[in-house]
């Protein structure tokens, strides 16, 4: 377990320090913007594919949920992976996948094939987040640099940066060549993603790598299989749920419940689990940072794709317009997360997010049919204070916080966490919605968001830890 009084404080990095590898930059932002793209671009294209393919806001929502779905399983175990075996071979074999899942996105011939693809498309963008933070990770032990906070705040900052292309190109290419160049799109990025991996990721040796034994074959002894099983029944019963949380599923919160004793069982009995449950429970700053992220998330999810559902079927924008109107939630958390990068101090950027959480709420239930345009385009700058300030301030308290040897897992689960905010983002935004995303829906939506912003909120203000977690930007001050 890393004691976070431990990481507290950074030492001064000596003047002499080599520095971070350029090189592993480009296909590191890549690599961990893959996801994020494919998210906010489909988010003014699921009208469009919906008349399309005549299925409504709740069918259509499971585009959005397969994505998740499939990417809340595998960041985890794909970042188990990459602890013990290295970034580089699961990179670039889950970027090729990114590329497949384009083709077949962009052939799909009805919704559950369009739904296959995404499932295909969770998996591909799986590697690219837990890769980066892992290579981070074995870059500070290079150079002797425990957080190398500029290329941790970059990070952030692509993230923030795909996040206003994603709308905005995906109402473009819906304009110009339909709902299918969406997905399309993923091709050359598939392409330029493995050729960057293959020319400049290292061949390192990974993390946690095993005395070798007389037949033991290495790595492979430590791929906990029934922990992995048993983490996907856990986790795909609970988003099954949480997605169509009705009576009738009553057994589906039953299996989740069965799966997380069996699995913390077999977790604590293990000799090389795949979530070392015992580390993961002692570690509690890391475990309310995760909590953060759930609560956090609901409430960029919902904003992300329920508002935008809203601005085209309640108010009456197109798609490149309703992309538009998100743009300035982006930029403004660009701004936010480069000064907030640059500041380093976590707890004053948490803050800052519950409470811009809060405030954008209560704009939202003050919007309407007939609001002014101008009220929607300050929604959405307000609403960028906080996706610059949490999504920067969760990724530098994981990699603060985190257990050394598994850097990829634990940014894995950071990603679960956020797709499980997502999933009940999805589920709240169905529920609101039913057939037509109409003004009565939206409010009933940032209801939702409210009660999620204000969890946050309590999360951070009585987090002790937190006040003494600084990024070495802050610390040298």
């Amino acid at each position: 377990m890393t004691d976070h009084k431990t990481v507290a404080s950074t030492p001064a990095v000596p003047a002499e320090a080599p520095a971070i590898d350029r090189r592993l930059v480009p296909p590191m932002v890549l690599g961990s913007v893959l996801n994020p793209i494919n998210s906010t671009i489909i988010a003014v294209a699921l009208v469009p594919i919906g008349a399309a393919l005549g299925a409504s806001p709740a069918q259509t929502a499971w585009l959005v949920s397969a994505l998740y779905l499939a990417t809340a399983l595998g960041q985890p175990v794909v970042g188990r992976l990459i602890d013990l075996f290295g970034p580089r071979r699961l990179f670039l074999a889950s970027t090729s996948l990114v590329g497949v899942a384009g083709v077949v996105g962009t052939l799909a011939p009805n919704l559950g094939t369009l739904i296959a693809a995404r499932v295909v498309l969770g998996f591909g963008t799986c590697a690219g987040y837990p890769a980066a933070m892992a290579l981070l990770r074995a870059e500070a032990r290079r150079t002797g640099r425990d957080s190398p906070a500029g290329v941790l705040t970059l990070l952030a900052v692509a993230n923030q940066t795909v996040a206003v292309v994603g709308p905005l190109l995906g109402g473009l290419l819906t304009g110009l060549g339909g709902w299918r160049s969406t997905f399309a799109l993923n091709i050359p990025l598939s392409l330029l993603a493995v050729t960057l991996g293959a020319l400049r990721l290292p061949r390192q040796e990974p993390q946690e790598r095993p005395e070798r034994r007389p037949g033991d074959p290495g790595p492979l002894r430590r791929i906990d299989l029934p922990g992995m099983a048993l983490f996907a029944v856990l986790l795909l019963s609970l988003l099954l749920f949480l997605m169509h949380p009705h009576a009738d599923r009553w057994y589906l919160p039953l299996l989740t419940l069965a799966a997380a004793v069996a699995f913390t069982v077999r977790e604590r009995r293990a000799e090389h689990p795949f979530i070392d449950v015992k580390v993961l429970g002692g570690n509690t700053p890391l475990l309310t940072t995760y909590a953060r992220a759930l609560a956090a998330y609901v409430v960029s999810y919902a904003f992300l794709y329920g508002f935008a559902q809203w601005t085209e079927e309640g108010f009456g924008l197109s798609p490149i317009q309703a992309g538009l109107v998100q743009a300035p939630t982006f930029l403004v958390g660009i701004g936010v997360s480069i000064l907030a990068g640059r500041r380093g101090g976590i707890r004053a950027m948490l803050l800052t997010g519950a409470v811009g959480q809060i405030a954008a709420c209560l704009l939202m239930l003050a919007l309407g049919g007939h609001s002014p345009l101008w009220a929607l385009l300050l929604l959405a700058v307000v609403f960028g204070i906080p996706q610059g300030a949490n999504g920067l301030a969760l990724q530098n308290s994981v990699f603060l916080q985190s257990d050394p040897a598994r850097t990829g897992s634990s940014a894995g689960l950071l990603r679960t966490f956020a797709y499980l905010g997502s999933m009940v983002a999805s589920a709240g935004t169905a529920a609101a919605y039913g057939p037509h995303a109409g003004t009565a829906g939206m409010h009933q939506l940032a209801w939702t968001m409210l009660v999620a912003a204000v969890l946050f909120l309590l999360l951070t203000a009585f987090d002790r830890t937190l006040r003494t977690l600084r990024t070495p930007a802050s610390a040298a001050r």
